[in-house]
């Protein structure tokens, strides 16, 4: 790798490489340590192709969310089977692995902005900003700047757009799978929420629970699923379809602690 070779957002690798590194030790006790992650299917990353593969997943935290999923599929292509255990896997990371997030999240301090540089896709809601309720169109080039990605590498991204539970997946992401036709495989995770604060930089409580389950690339006709089918696949693929939340008392879901404790899990 060139000390000055560049993705094709700009970014040196090099400098992202170190980033990710750096980053990736200091948070790794935050999943091994403080907590405990627990692992399922991380054999199907080994296996996926090195380009145009997008994962969806439910967000509990802005940032523990999407960097627990860095820890995680790099031990997995380092041979590592639902484990992160010895962050040696962190020396030769997968460097094109990218992001979906907010601009205004990635611009709303330091730490954000470095962040960002380790992979962020930089979107505009449609939906909402600054913490008003708006309604305008996608930003062509968001749309555009994903396909670059996923023609470069792996993408990750949170369809709901939202860290609340159980809210309805944006149809942007239906269309992006319809016109650039990735590998889409689900990640269903829990537990953040109640390790982390809002942000998921401040640990919030230690010897809680957190999993991550990998689940198997989804079966999508891209011509003829309509947007509407694609969306309640993956509202199911993700455990967010709104049956789901039958299933926990409404008093329960921003808490997660007694799902945890019906789990019996021992710290």
């Amino acid at each position: 790798m060139g000390l000055f070779k560049k993705n094709p957002f700009g970014h040196i690798l090099f400098l992202k490489l170190w980033l990710i590194r750096i980053m990736g030790v200091l948070s790794h006790r935050r999943y091994r340590g403080f907590n405990e992650l627990q692992i399922d299917g991380s054999e199907i990353i080994k296996d996926l192709p090195s380009t145009g593969v997008l994962f969806v997943s439910n967000h509990q935290t802005y940032f523990a969310d999407v960097v627990s999923m860095f820890h995680v599929f790099n031990a997995s292509l380092s041979g590592r089977k639902d484990s992160i255990e010895n962050v040696g896997y962190l020396w030769k990371p997968k460097l094109n692995i990218y992001y979906v997030a907010a601009k205004e999240t990635m611009e709303s301090g330091l730490l954000p902005k470095i962040m960002a540089y380790a992979g962020a896709i930089t979107v505009e809601r449609t939906w909402r900003a600054k913490g008003e309720e708006v309604n305008r169109s996608v930003n062509p080039d968001d749309t555009k700047n994903i396909g670059i990605a996923l023609e470069d590498g792996w993408v990750i991204t949170f369809p709901q757009g939202t860290t609340k539970p159980f809210k309805p997946i944006r149809k942007g992401t239906a269309h992006i799978i319809k016109q650039y036709k990735p590998i889409v495989v689900p990640v269903v995770i829990d537990g953040f929420r109640r390790s982390f604060d809002k942000k998921g930089l401040r640990i919030k409580k230690r010897n809680i629970l957190q999993s991550m389950e990998i689940k198997a690339p989804l079966e999508i006709d891209y011509e003829n699923d309509s947007v509407e089918k694609i969306v309640e696949q993956l509202e199911y693929a993700i455990e967010q379809h709104a049956s789901f939340s039958k299933v926990i008392p409404a008093e329960q879901l921003q808490d997660m602690e007694e799902l945890n404790k019906l789990r019996r899990w021992e710290y």
